[in-house]
């Protein structure tokens, strides 16, 4: 991936070396790394959001923990080839998303990427490191701890830095359905009561028509600058087959519940990356109103 083309954005904090990561507001008492992974997976089966469960277990909720004095972030190096990759990234979504929006006559305001490590306090509650990279429209900022990166290529062995670029461009998309009204349609359904997991479910749709996003930022990336390299393609795929819901469950629980699929199969995340990669069209990535996902 010829990442190095790309423009790098100032909309990256850098908050590793604060100290106090990894632990809950108030200590973390009796919730280690594994009661934390628990509580993840039972707020998942519930429909829940992770951050809320993890956050009220402290004793408030959200807002309290947004209340939190901020800390301010270490001076970091501006040569960090970590911190460098993800600037580079984040800064061409934001020249792909600029130009998408404004052909629309609006204008696209950028999300914010915070790095940290361990745990990080956000404007939707608390989140470990366990909880993996995630957007919160609180505060339409991107998390991202680096060690997630690694666990990519180990755990779920899909390496390469363009499948590190689709999961930031994913979670970007995220940003897009805050930006133009999706996130909150989903929100208004949560409250009504409607059930939103399971296979074709508004949760499994809001997921995928994020990984079309990435697929635009992807096809956009390659038409300006060329910045795919061969295998690039490839990488983002085994990314996208790697954290399917049907392969995750099959791997932690040993069976299928397509009752609750709450980012799509393996094979749907794979095509509706590939349909944004190939069409590079807002409109093709449309999946609240397609039949067959």
């Amino acid at each position: 991936m010829r990442w190095q083309r790309a423009r790098r954005s100032s909309n990256v904090e850098d908050r590793r070396g604060l100290g106090g990561g990894g632990r809950l507001p108030g200590g973390g008492r009796g919730l280690g790394l594994t009661g934390i992974i628990i509580v993840v997976v039972i707020a998942l089966v519930m429909g829940k959001n992770p951050l809320e469960l993890l956050a009220l277990l402290d004793g408030g909720g959200p807002s309290s923990s947004a209340q939190q004095s901020p800390r301010q972030a270490a001076p970091r190096d501006p040569n960090d080839p970590a911190i460098a990759f993800i600037e580079a990234v984040l800064g061409d979504t934001e020249d792909t998303w600029s130009e998408i929006f404004r052909a629309s006559g609006a204008t696209y305001v950028p999300a914010k990427l915070v790095v940290f490590e361990g745990g990080v306090t956000t404007a939707c509650g608390y989140a470990s490191s366990a909880v993996g990279p995630f957007y919160c429209p609180g505060d339409q900022q991107v998390y991202i701890d680096l060690q997630f990166f690694r666990e990519l290529e180990t755990r779920f062995r899909a390496a390469g830095d363009f499948a590190q670029a689709y999961v930031i461009a994913h979670e970007v998309g995220h940003h897009i359905q805050t930006l133009t009204g999706v996130s909150q349609r989903v929100n208004d359904a949560r409250r009504r009561g409607e059930e939103l997991k399971g296979d074709g479910g508004l949760l499994v749709r809001q997921e995928l028509q994020a990984d079309c996003y990435a697929g635009v930022w992807a096809h956009s990336a390659q038409r300006r600058l060329d910045m795919l390299e061969p295998g690039d393609l490839e990488e983002a795929l085994n990314a996208a087959t790697a954290i399917g819901d049907d392969r995750l469950q099959q791997q932690s629980q040993g069976r299928v519940v397509p009752d609750s699929f709450s980012h799509g199969t393996s094979a749907q995340r794979v095509r509706w990356f590939k349909r944004g990669f190939e069409q590079g069209a807002v409109g093709a990535c449309d999946t609240f109103q397609a039949a067959r996902l």
